[in-house]
């Protein structure tokens, strides 16, 4: 079972995350955000409210949530020489 250690959210609504086998993903969420329990994440302040749940996947305080399974099989993934170096 996968596992996520690490979520960082980004104005442009989508999510850094890393897992604990190492992989790092950028989960573009603006395809999943829209009416009913979505609705809210259209706010950036709720939006970055996400956080890591007991199961090791994501979840927003109104309970909506992403399983780790989902996030590791079916985002894309980025590599380390994608994220830019400070100068």
């Amino acid at each position: 079972m996968h596992h996520v250690i690490m979520v960082e959210p980004h104005p442009d609504m989508t999510l850094t995350i890393r897992f604990a086998d190492g992989a790092t993903k950028r989960f573009d969420m603006r395809p999943f955000i829209g009416d009913g329990i979505s609705a809210a994440l259209m706010d950036w302040n709720y939006f970055k409210q996400v956080a890591i749940e007991g199961g090791g996947g994501i979840a927003w305080p109104n309970g909506y949530d992403f399983c780790p399974e989902f996030l590791r099989d079916s985002v894309e993934e980025i590599h380390s020489t994608s994220f830019a170096t400070p100068a």
